[in-house]
């Protein structure tokens, strides 16, 4: 007997192929039949004019934390994401010293610094009953609702060897060796290879660089040896190019360490943006070197534009523009009284201006900011209103009067950055580099920056722009680049399609519906912490192993999914 019956729904396998109409029957948590289904089931259900799809995988997530508190990693999966990739960006909860209870606290302060987690939801969310990796790995198995694979990371396991030196530091000899051997232990354990940082704008919670970013090349290759010597492992890294343009030696140093690997390393996000039409082949440049150095690189890119909430009050991207941090960082009526100095506004907007400033550069247009939440009667009626209009009324600069608003809500004022690069030539760039073989759809961030912006919803977001909107890629292809495409990258065993015996990760749909909602902000963390959330539109069912987890937007109560170990559930990707 069938466990249940998806009758006469339009399948969308995941290979690219074109959809047909079929039933598909689970049983004992896989897809045990495609066709016209005649076995008695326990449960059946009618999904004529319905899209069914394998489960997306989102390859870029920091759901670490959130896991312990909400196993159902909301929003993504509503959104129709069964499988999650975390532990990225080289910052991962494990290992911990069991000797020095203090490195937890550290350890939270920094994911809260540097990926913006609430510091509460953190401290009372979690058990932090570890030590080892694969202790970690352990205090959620058979406790979430999505399969989660997980890379280790480098900041842990200096700060494990190394202590407080891990910061600023440089291992001997016996302490590289003692990180290797953490390493091969974590992924002796299951996890899924080895994650770094070196960009700029990460920062522990002293506003220290991170541990990782002192690790010379030397140590990152061979981290990267390592990761080679396991089965079904990668690399995931992010270097301060990432945000606009890579140097000689960051690409130089990607080659190498996927070479010395012989394992993919995939980087998050590759920007697209018509104005700098030389950024994207600058990018590729890496994938393509890669190629001929025996590894391989891989640019993950968002297929939407998610918008990114900004404050002038509480630390956001505007604080990583050179010059501006100091500022920004000052008690309220300090920064207020800074903010009005013209002379002040002007440094920072010259600052702002500048080369160093990189990508940032874009989210300093603030005619082109749009008043979120206000908090007081000065400010009634402004949101919804974009900067240059106000500012046009009142005859101020655009920072002025952006200055002024949020004074009057003594900085508490949501502001919304307008998109740069929302124009058609930006939009056609995007769908020619989705095309490119070392281009994945991801980065959702989702699991991070929670109260700033919210990625998780790309999926569905992008599958309703694919059927009603910009329509840039059919829908077998989309459905491919959100399933299969990040399934091979992490050699997932018999997940991202629709094939009898492989596990029954699925979602259905409504293509004429199928969509998100407006990101709102909720207060639903430990410590009644907020976070954006938005709502999955015309998401039927989503199964998870083969046992439903979502019914039309509403979580189920099972826990179907599974902790994915390197080796056990990935195979090794051949770099060639």
């Amino acid at each position: 007997m069938l466990d249940h019956v998806i009758k006469g729904a339009t399948v969308v396998d995941g290979t690219g192929a074109p959809a047909y109409t079929a039933d598909v029957g689970i049983r004992d948590g896989r897809i045990a039949v495609i066709g016209s289904v005649s076995e008695e089931a326990r449960t059946t259900e009618d999904a004529h004019g319905l899209v069914l799809a394998p489960g997306f995988v989102d390859p870029h997530t920091h759901y670490d934390a959130q896991l312990f508190w909400d196993p159902y990693a909301t929003p993504s999966l509503n959104h129709g994401v069964t499988t999650v990739a975390a532990g990225n960006c080289g910052f991962t909860l494990a290992p911990l010293h069991p000797d020095r209870p203090g490195d937890a606290d550290y350890t939270r302060r920094m994911m809260s610094k540097v990926e913006g987690m609430s510091l509460v939801a953190l401290e009372e969310g979690a058990p932090w009953s570890w030590s080892s990796f694969g202790e970690y790995l352990d205090a959620l198995e058979g406790r979430i609702a999505v399969n989660a694979g997980f890379m280790v990371g480098h900041c842990a396991l200096r700060r494990y060897v190394m202590g407080a030196e891990a910061v600023g530091g440089q291992p001997s000899p016996e302490q590289l060796d003692a990180m290797l051997r953490l390493l091969h232990e974590a992924m002796d354990a299951g996890a899924w290879g080895f994650s770094t940082t070196q960009s700029s704008t990460h920062s522990d919670g002293d506003g220290k660089p991170v541990a990782s970013r002192h690790a010379l090349p030397a140590e990152l290759l061979a981290m990267s040896k390592a990761v080679g010597e396991h089965e079904g492992t990668q690399i995931e890294a992010i270097v301060a190019g990432c945000l606009d343009q890579f140097s000689d030696a960051e690409i130089e140093l990607f080659v190498e360490m996927s070479a010395a690997a012989g394992r993919p390393l995939n980087w998050n996000v590759l920007t697209i943006d018509s104005s700098v039409p030389e950024r994207v082949p600058r990018q590729l440049l890496a994938s393509e070197r890669a190629r001929k150095a025996g590894g391989r690189v891989v640019a993950l890119t968002m297929p939407i534009l998610t918008p990114m909430n900004m404050s002038l009050g509480t630390f956001c991207a505007l604080n990583l523009i050179p010059g501006w941090g100091p500022v920004l960082g000052l008690p309220v009526p300090e920064r207020i009284e800074k903010l009005r100095d013209p002379a002040v506004r002007a440094e920072m907007l010259e600052r702002a201006g500048s080369k160093e400033a990189g990508v940032f550069r874009r989210l300093t247009n603030f005619g082109r900011y749009v008043i979120g939440d206000t908090y007081s009667e000065a400010n009634r009626g402004l949101s919804g209103r974009v900067v240059e209009d106000i500012a046009a009324e009142r005859g101020q600069e655009p920072l002025e009067c952006l200055v002024e608003i949020c004074a009057a809500d003594e900085m508490r004022t949501v502001l919304w950055p307008m998109p740069t690069d929302n124009d058609p030539a930006s939009w056609s760039m995007r769908a020619e580099a989705w095309q490119h073989e070392d281009v994945l759809l991801g980065g959702s961030d989702a699991g991070a920056h929670l109260d700033r912006m919210c990625g998780a919803p790309y999926t569905t977001r992008f599958i309703g722009d694919c059927l009603r909107g910009r329509r840039l890629a059919s829908l077998e292809q989309a459905v491919k680049m959100l399933t299969d495409d990040p399934a091979r990258l992490f050699g997932l065993r018999e997940r991202g399609r629709i094939r009898e015996g492989f596990h029954a990760d699925l979602v259905l749909f409504d293509p004429e519906r199928i969509a998100a909602g407006t990101a709102t902000l909720v207060h639903d963390l430990p410590g009644d912490s907020p976070r954006l959330d938005a709502k999955a539109i015309g998401v039927r069912a989503v199964w998870v192993n083969g046992v439903e987890a979502i019914r039309d937007d509403v979580v189920s109560g099972a826990v179907p999914g599974q902790v994915l170990r390197s080796g056990r559930d990935t195979r090794t990707v051949a770099t060639k």
